[in-house]
């Protein structure tokens, strides 16, 4: 039985509801987070406050919540040519792939993962990729995944399990887990502390947080509240986590 993770961590929405769902499974939970020379590098401080908000709102995970790790991969800001590591509008490219698509980011993020969980002793490996309501990003595939699970187990010699809690559920079902796991105050939490914004605008408050409301994240997670709000979801969250 599994007793560890290390859930890999931007301080956004989707990673935030993987750290819950973590923390409602496993007696000890560490983090780890990518500085990768990012346009939005707001996420690397909406980290800090998120991680800070989960202690002192859910004590009972806080005592789960061990060690935060920060690793600098700026080689994919160096490789170029993502409208996320470059000043470069957001566009489509001839492949049909956005050109937010950093080539090989889950991939360098999960074989990192896979090597701190090693030395750090943890079993499992949980991680944000979705192949309901995304991009088209080739690297966050459920085949992704199972392949760089077997790729690691293997060139480890230790069995790690990548574990995927949003792989099969849309946004609007995003925000209702956090609601499920943490009730209301999981949900404003990730509305107010938490950044998905390509841009980087924290400028702009709209309901369902902070953000541009322009850019393909920001487009993701207002149609995922959308949809989480009309199906009565955030009218009848109201009862508190007992986390």
């Amino acid at each position: 039985m599994h007793t560890t993770a290390l859930v890999l961590f931007s301080g956004g929405q989707d990673s935030t509801t993987c750290l819950a769902h973590a923390l409602a499974r496993y007696e000890r939970v560490e983090t780890l987070g990518f500085d990768y020379g990012q346009r939005h590098r707001v996420e690397l401080e909406a980290r800090t406050q998120v991680l800070a908000r989960l202690r002192e709102r859910f004590p009972g995970w806080g005592r789960r919540l061990g060690e935060d790790h920060l690793l600098q991969l700026d080689v994919l800001a160096q490789i170029g040519g993502s409208s996320l590591t470059e000043d470069i509008a957001f566009a489509m490219q001839a492949n049909g792939l956005p050109n937010t698509f950093v080539p090989g980011r889950n991939l360098l993020f999960l074989t990192l993962a896979g090597a701190l969980a090693y030395r750090r002793g943890l079993q499992v490996i949980v991680t944000g990729v979705c192949e309901t309501d995304y991009s088209g990003y080739p690297d966050c595939r459920d085949d992704t995944m199972k392949a760089m699970q077997l790729a690691l187990s293997l060139g480890l010699d230790q069995r790690l399990v990548i574990e995927t809690p949003l792989m099969w559920i849309d946004k609007a079902q995003t925000w209702q887990l956090a609601e499920t796991l943490g009730g209301r105050a999981l949900v404003d939490l990730i509305v107010e502390d938490t950044h998905t914004c390509y841009e980087g605008d924290r400028s702009h408050r709209h309901d369902w947080g902070w953000g541009c409301g322009r850019c393909p994240a920001c487009e993701l997670r207002a149609q995922g509240w959308k949809g989480y709000v009309e199906a009565g979801g955030e009218a009848g969250s109201g009862a508190s986590s007992t986390a």
